[in-house]
């Protein structure tokens, strides 16, 4: 503890839109926290609603929610953990005592707290987590392994999709989460899996990745043409169609090339004025199944296996690495998306 510093670089948000990168003191130590020297933290789809003071965030905040790093200290009552070992961290906290955590559906807790959404994360030096939280990787490289917490995000839409074996699978968009669970869905029952985007990086990434088995490259201009091709080559639609671009428009549209008793899955990141209009005939007719997947809770575990074993590929998903004092850049590349997916790097 004592050769840690007493201040530390972070990138800190006072209020919506206005950011600084700022010295603060270290992150308190409570005495289950394991204190990470972060190496690498994701930036995601999320981090841009955070910016403008969408999603659940709470400010002023120091973001980053992707954490990737090495032990640079232990609580007193931590015993699995060792300085200098390579870890990351589940961003969450629950309170394991409200009306949901009662009942099991730990995600719903009215108490959710996430590191890097309501308190403060990774875009900084050093973030404390509680020991429970954090978890040592081997293979994966600080890059990549900033894919573990989306991947575990992905896991948990596998688990509340519970794919049939031999299902088929059209997911609309090929951004970092969907990529993995693409790839988690041909690996869990999936036989075919259609992956529908725009031409560009994310969709050679796709190929490059083996994320499905068919890839249809959608018009910028007017996809028209290749969204009723679909609906020509699979009469019967899909067992499963994941929407995971955040595009409402995309989504309203997306349960007519859902099969009868299939399921839409609404994976992608909306903004809170975004609006979809389904006939409730279709719903209570087709009996399909709507499933909502927001985050994740103790999946970490089953996801670094996948990924430290490279069952689950993520190599190139992060095409850009910026520093703190670039945020502004990294914003921008994000927004214009010559980044499939960007993190935050430190020496």
């Amino acid at each position: 503890m004592t050769s840690l510093p007493k201040t530390m670089k972070a990138l800190r948000y006072d209020k919506p839109l206005s950011y600084a990168v700022v010295e603060v003191p270290l992150p308190f130590i409570r005495d289950n926290d394991v204190l990470i020297k972060v190496k690498a933290c994701g930036v995601c789809g999320t981090d841009l609603h955070i910016h403008e003071g969408e999603f659940i965030a709470k400010f002023p905040l120091i973001p980053g929610h992707e954490t990737v790093g090495v032990v640079a200290a232990i609580g007193k009552d931590v015993k699995d953990f060792k300085i200098g070992e390579r870890v990351c961290a589940d961003n969450s906290e629950l309170c394991k005592e409200c009306f949901y955590c009662r009942r099991g559906q730990l995600l719903l807790c009215e108490k959710f707290e996430a590191h890097g959404v309501t308190m403060d994360g990774g875009f900084a030096e050093y973030c404390a987590y509680p020991a429970g939280k954090v978890f040592r990787i081997h293979n994966l490289s600080d890059i990549d392994a900033t894919l573990i917490e989306p991947a575990s995000c992905a896991a948990h839409g596998l688990e509340k999709i519970a794919p049939k074996f031999g299902s088929s699978v059209l997911m609309f968009g090929a951004g970092p989460t969907g990529l993995c669970l693409a790839q988690l869905l041909r690996l869990n029952g999936a036989s075919n899996v259609v992956v529908a985007a725009p031409g560009g990086l994310k969709l050679e990434l796709a190929k490059k990745l083996g994320a499905a088995d068919v890839y249809v490259e959608l018009s910028r201009s007017n996809p028209q043409a290749q969204f009723d091709q679909i609906k020509q080559d699979n009469p019967y639609g899909f067992d499963i169609v994941v929407e995971a671009t955040g595009s409402s428009k995309i989504l309203e549209d997306s349960i007519h090339y859902v099969r009868r008793g299939g399921k839409l899955v609404v994976y992608g990141v909306y903004s809170d004025s975004a609006r979809v209009s389904w006939p409730p005939s279709k719903i209570f007719g087709d009996e399909i199944t709507i499933i909502g997947s927001f985050s994740e809770t103790y999946m970490f575990p089953a996801t670094i296996d996948y990924l430290d074993s490279g069952k689950v590929k993520v190599e190139g998903i992060v095409n850009k690495t910026y520093k703190l004092e670039q945020w502004g850049e990294c914003l921008e590349a994000m927004r214009n998306k010559t980044a499939i997916k960007a993190a935050i790097v430190f020496d």
